[in-house]
């Protein structure tokens, strides 16, 4: 539960990093990037699975490429559950989510967020 906290409160300050970042999306203040954070999560926990299993056809066909326009639908669809988010349209969002992930990474790496996952896939292999 601990480790999940910490990677929303990262996931927060990347979504933050990355709305100042670009100019066509924009975030009200830290506690709306908290709930990006949340809904994000959500969403690709619930959301997110059903839509791969509904591409496969095209995502075999573009060779994995139409994951990032899942991606996108994914932040898309955030801007429209939440009033403090706003991404301008498909093409802000795909950028969006290909800069969050950058920077969502380097964060995790910086704070250990993502050295506990890597310790859980070796217990598994």
């Amino acid at each position: 539960m601990k480790n999940w906290f910490l990677r929303i409160l990262v996931s927060a300050l990347a979504v933050l990093i990355t709305a100042e970042i670009l100019s066509g999306v924009e975030i009200s203040g830290v506690p709306a990037a908290v709930i990006v954070a949340l809904v994000l999560s959500f969403l690709n926990t619930f959301l997110k699975p059903i839509l791969l299993i509904l591409t496969i056809p095209i995502t075999l066909l573009t060779l994995g490429l139409f994951l990032l326009a899942i991606n996108s639908i994914i932040i898309l669809v955030a801007d429209y559950l939440l009033d403090d988010f706003y991404v301008r349209n498909f093409w802000w969002a795909l950028l969006f989510s290909m800069i969050l992930s950058l920077i969502n990474s380097i964060l995790g790496n910086m704070l250990g967020t993502n050295k506990e996952e890597d310790q859980n896939q070796q217990r598994l292999e």
